[in-house]
Order: C-alpha cells, then structure tokens, then sequence
C-alpha cells in the first residue's frame, strides 16, 4: 500500500470526513484491522479563506507548494488536496514534486461517464463554478455541466462559508440547497456533482431530486486505487 499524503485543512469539517472515509473504504477493501498509510497537513483555513477573496492565487500556490513538498519529505507518494476549489493551483501546488496527484475532477468526470450521465449540474463555491479550471476540465471529458443562476450561486456560496465550513448544518439551508437542485433538474441537469467537499454535509442520495456524485467519496476510491488497493 502506497503513503497517501492528505493535504488538507481547508475547510478542517471536510477533511475530517476524508480520513473517515478512507478508514471506511480500506476496512471494506482490505477486511480485518486495515487502515490506510495517511500523512496529513492540515492548514489554518482562515488566512486561506482571506487570500481566495482577495485574489491571491500565486500567494496560495506557493503555500500548496510548501506543504506539498512537506507531505513528499515525510513520506508520501500520492497527494489528495482535500478540496475541490485549491484544485486550482494543481501545478503550482505539484511543481518540483514526485507526487502522483489525484485529481478530484477527473475521478468525478470518470464516475458520471460510467454512469452514463452527460450533463451534471455543479454546486460549488463561487470560484468552481464561476472560473474555468474546474468546468473546463469537465468539459474536456466530455460533460455539458450545468450552473446555476446567479443568485443560487451566491446562496450556495454562502452556505458553504458561512455555515458549512464551520460546522453548521442547517435545515433551512439544506431546504435551500434542495431547490436549486430542483432548478439545475429543471434546466436540463441530469444529475449533481456535489462539488464543494462541504456539500454533502446537507445533500445526498435520500434527499437530492438527481443523482448524486459525491466528490469526496470519489476523490477517497481514486486515491486508494492509486495507491494499490484491490477494489471492492
């Protein structure tokens, strides 16, 4: 079994759910008392949070960077940035390493093709959703992913922030959530891309109006499958 290095932090509530996810998807892999070989370097998300809204994407890539190099000098052989959005910086963050990075978007985009799905609705941060590098790579693999409006991205976005990020389920904003995906089914979204490793936290399977696609979930099995565990 390869060393997973966990970069993560970003925000703490999600990366909490990686390492359970993980402890889950080796036991079911590997039976007995297996667990899988983490390194994890969980960042402060505060100052992290501040740079993103004031555009300060070269200053956050060279602090992936530092703390990729750490996760490679302390033993790690696959990286797993535990978020959707830092997914950004991918090169920044991977420069001069020998980490094999799983990227949560392909592991995605793989997941729905083998569904048969084809136009996935993304609810994210602002940034996923708004900007190019994660939409882009979706497209690259063949998707036709569906936005929301305006107004359901900022809602979105500040759930994620506000509430989720914090550790704060609420029922009016997981009521919230589930009307914007009744929106994006409405447009002509054939399924949902949980793309905020937080979105989960108030959507899934028994709740959506779509089918799920639950990035983390995804991201976790990529990362195992890189690292040599036989598959379920």
């Amino acid at each position: 079994m390869k060393t997973i290095g966990i970069l993560g932090g970003m925000s703490a509530a999600s990366t909490q759910i990686y390492y359970r996810l993980l402890c889950d998807m080796v036991r079911d892999r590997l039976g007995g008392l297996h667990g899988p070989q983490l390194l994890i370097r969980s960042l402060d998300f505060a100052p992290i949070a501040a740079a993103q809204a004031q555009g300060d994407w070269d200053g956050l890539g060279r602090i992936l960077n530092y703390e990729a190099r750490a996760l490679q000098a302390g033993g790690a052989e696959i990286l797993l940035l535990a978020t959707n959005t830092m997914h950004k910086l991918a090169e920044p963050m991977t420069a001069g390493t020998d980490l094999a990075l799983v990227h949560i978007a392909d592991a995605t985009a793989a997941a729905i093709h083998r569904a048969g799905h084809r136009r996935p609705a993304l609810m994210a941060t602002a940034f996923t959703m708004e900007q190019a590098f994660y939409t882009d790579r979706l497209r690259a693999a063949g998707l036709d992913p569906v936005i929301p409006g305006p107004e359901d991205r900022a809602q979105t976005h500040r759930i994620i922030y506000e509430e989720l990020c914090r550790d704060l389920v609420l029922d009016p904003s997981r009521a919230a959530y589930i009307a914007i995906v009744e929106r994006l089914r409405d447009a002509g979204a054939d399924c949902l891309i949980l793309g905020c490793t937080e979105v989960g936290m108030l959507l899934d399977t028994g709740n959506c109006p779509l089918p799920v696609f639950d990035t983390v979930a995804l991201h976790c099995a990529a990362a195992l499958d890189a690292a040599g565990l036989p598959a379920t």
